[in-house]
Formats: structure tokens, sequence, C-alpha cells
């Protein structure tokens, strides 16, 4: 299964790779940072996530564990004749090594495979320069691999807001999802606020933090991470990529079992979205 997954991903990474061509017009790397500081950016990106947790908790073992995720995250936004966007943007995860506690044998297990696919759909109105303004819908599907998932789907809106200037971006992006369905028996009923802050130093540079808190409204639980992170746009072989590291160090999450430090690391190239041919 996690061999299919793997292939699945590279597969689907490569045929969006195949139908996409860089954009005629040129741009230098620093124009292209600053496009991307958007939340609702214009430009069409493939982003891979390397992704590395410690875990600690009152679990017996919890302190010991840790995981890998590779998460596959396209940009795809669809641009209007009126200056406004349809935002496409799914996540794809491949889990590897993630604890499982067993409380039949009061130890940790080890699970590897595909996670629960997660997207959403936006509208990016058009609006006055300096402004960025975004609401849609955000769901996820019982995709997992057994024991990496809570097989159910669920849905919820999602809205953005932010502030753009040529030297530092400021936002605010809260969804909700609630269980709509699926075999699971798990209530799903769950808030995310990602507050966001880049600043554009030039030179195609940007730092900044980006931390995703989550609310469990039925455990009555936040998940709160402190987070840093820092990048560079450059510019090879003629095309744009964007290549930047994150740390996470969570100072709020569930009592027995939960995540202590996240490390990412992420690449991915500006592409033409050439999916948009199909609707045009």
């Amino acid at each position: 299964m996690f061999k299919q997954s793997i292939q699945f991903v590279t597969a689907f990474f490569l045929g969006i790779v195949l139908l996409s061509s860089l954009n005629a017009q040129e741009k230098s790397a620093d124009e292209i940072a600053k496009e991307l500081a958007d939340p609702n950016t214009a430009l069409a990106t493939l982003t891979l996530k390397s992704q590395f947790r410690q875990f600690e908790g009152d679990l017996p073992g919890a302190n010991d564990q840790d995981s890998f995720t590779s998460l596959f995250q396209p940009a795809l936004p669809f641009l209007r004749d009126d200056g406004s966007k349809i935002l496409f943007r799914p996540a794809i995860p491949l889990l590897s090594g993630q604890p499982i506690y067993n409380s039949g044998t009061g130890q940790f297990d080890e699970e590897s495979g595909i996670g629960d696919i997660v997207f959403d759909l936006a509208y990016a109105p058009a609006v006055a320069p300096g402004k960025t303004v975004a609401f849609g819908l955000v769901s996820s599907l019982p995709t997992a691999s057994d024991g990496l998932g809570s097989d159910r789907y669920t849905l919820g809106p999602e809205f953005l807001y932010g502030v753009l200037t040529p030297k530092y971006v400021l936002a605010i992006f809260p969804n909700h999802q609630w269980d709509i369905g699926g075999s699971g028996d798990t209530d799903i009923n769950l808030t995310t606020i990602q507050p966001i802050f880049t600043y554009l130093p030039g030179g195609g540079w940007n730092v900044g933090s980006g931390p995703i808190i989550t609310y469990d409204w039925n455990s009555e639980q936040w998940t709160v991470p402190l987070q840093i992170n820092a990048g560079k746009t450059v510019v090879w072989g003629g095309r744009p990529w964007k290549i930047s590291m994150e740390v996470n160090h969570y100072i709020e999450h569930a009592d027995p079992f939960g995540p202590e430090w996240m490390v990412g690391f992420n690449i991915g190239p500006v592409v033409k979205n050439g999916l948009a041919d199909w609707f045009n």
C-alpha cells in the first residue's frame, strides 16, 4: 500500500508537470517571491514538504516516538477575466513510522501509508490593491491506510483576509470542519486558525511565521505551535523554485500524546497551471 501511494503521488506530480510550462513573461526571483507571499497568489506551484516530528506525552514511551511525513501540496489557481481567481489546493500526505498507541499491549505500533487527502476550493474576488480576500470550502476524504485516518468525510467553510505591501504580508486564515459521513465512528468538530506574517527583505528571501493552530471542540483541546520559517526563491534553468524551512515547537497539545517539535523542508517549482486550459 505504501509503495502504491508513493507511485500515485509521483505519477500525479509528473502529470501536472507535463501539463505545465513556464510563463512567457520572465520575472526576477525577487518579483516572484513577492507574488508567492500572497496566500492567494496567481502563480501555480507544486510543493513537496518533508516533515520530521518528535512527540511527547503521558502515555508509556510517548517521549521516544517520532515520524516522517511527505506532503505533496499543489496550489492551482484558475484566473478569471474579471481579475478574480478560483483556487484549488489539495494536500496528499504519505506517513512513515507514524506512532499509534495500542491500548492492548500498552505500547506504540508504527504504521506507514497514505493519510487522508485534504483539499480546499476557494473564490478570491478582485479587491483593492494591497488587500487579499478569499472564501470557500475545505474538505477531507477518507483515503488513509488502515489505522492512519478517521474513515470520515469532512466539510466546512474557510475564509482568508490579508494585507499586502512590498515588504510584508499580514493575513488570517480560519476554517472549520465537521464530519459528514463515512464508515468511521469518530466525531469531528475542528477549528483551524492560521495567522500569517511574512517579511520580504529582498533578494528573493522571505522570513516569517504561519503556525497552524487547531481547537478540537469534542475534546476541548488546543494544539498550538510557535513557528518560524525562512525561504528563498531562486531561478534554475529558467524555472522559478521556492525553497524554505520551518521549525515548530508545540506549547500546547493533548496531555496523553502529541507533537513536541516539527521541522520541515519545503521545495516546489513555479509552473503554469496546465489544467486551467481545459476550462478556457
